[in-house]
């Protein structure tokens, strides 16, 4: 981060570097410094880190600019950016400001003083089966694995997860499913392509889903998904929208939802496209 922070001085640059702390350091320290007028936000790490500082400026008119790091990085891929962030800070002065639609879930948190709780999202929202593999999974799994762990923690929990269902009305069509990931970004997992179609700058986003309770049937999603020819299933589905509401079929069944990456919460959930409310800089 010194180096790259060197590389944008040299550039004519003034930047300040401040390091984050624990969860939620990073969105309080990107509104502290959008209050503070600064002209850009630069942030580096993975997905959950990016989560974190969107919700911090959103929506707003702060330009953000990502130095990509982290575990699998699904706007750094989505953007083509340079993964070494002192490559990709190189690069950043011949970047372009570009307005976007963001993804904002909102769900019932009993903790929230209005009862309701609201999260952005810049990449993709999972539902049921992959945010409880990140439920399930151990930091420090996570941290000495990287992708791996979440390779393994889904091998194992393929094995012992009841697949409940939920129903995604969107659009006023109601579908069923077991997992669903709605994709702002095309990308999912870092390099796997479920909704091909999905672009983080086109103001809409892109549901994919798969209906069954079977594990075998899960296996071969997995085998399809890895091919590229998950589409061709029969049972596989994609819907293109602009908001989605997700209820569980059975409420005493917990079923989790995740956001670019960080588990966030559980069903009831809406989902929805909020229009113009980002300023990233892309290549």
């Amino acid at each position: 981060m010194r180096e790259a922070v060197s590389v944008l001085r040299d550039a004519g640059m003034q930047v300040t570097l401040a390091p984050t702390t624990g969860p939620g350091a990073a969105r309080d320290l990107a509104r502290q410094a959008a209050c503070q007028s600064a002209e850009l936000i630069l942030v580096c790490g993975g997905d959950g880190t990016v989560n974190e500082v969107i919700n911090g400026l959103a929506p707003g008119e702060t330009v953000l600019g990502i130095l990509p790091g982290g575990t699998a990085n699904i706007i750094g891929k989505e953007l083509r950016l340079p993964h070494h962030p002192v490559r990709a800070a190189r690069q950043l002065p011949n970047w372009k400001t570009r307005r976007i639609a963001l993804g904002q879930a909102s769900w019932h948190d009993a903790g929230d003083p209005s009862g309701m709780a609201r999260r952005y999202f810049i990449s993709v929202a999972g539902i049921g089966f992959d945010a409880y593999i990140i439920h399930k999974l151990a930091w420090s799994f996570k941290i000495s694995w990287g992708v791996a762990a979440y390779v393994v923690e889904a091998v194992r929990q393929a094995l012992r997860y009841s697949f409940p269902p939920f129903v995604l009305d969107m659009e006023s069509e109601k579908r069923r499913a077991t997992f669903a990931v709605i994709h702002r970004a095309g990308h999912y997992a870092g390099w796997l392509h479920l909704a091909p179609q999905a672009n983080i700058l086109k103001p809409t986003f892109t549901a994919c889903l798969f209906p069954s309770r079977h594990r075998a049937r899960y296996f071969l999603y997995a085998a399809a998904v890895l091919l590229r020819q998950h589409l061709r299933l029969s049972d596989v589905e994609l819907a293109e929208g602009l908001r989605a509401n997700c209820v569980g079929e059975d409420s005493d069944i917990p079923i989790y939802f995740e956001l670019d990456g960080e588990l966030v919460g559980k069903l009831p959930a809406t989902f929805e496209v909020v229009p113009d409310a980002l300023t990233l800089l892309v290549p």
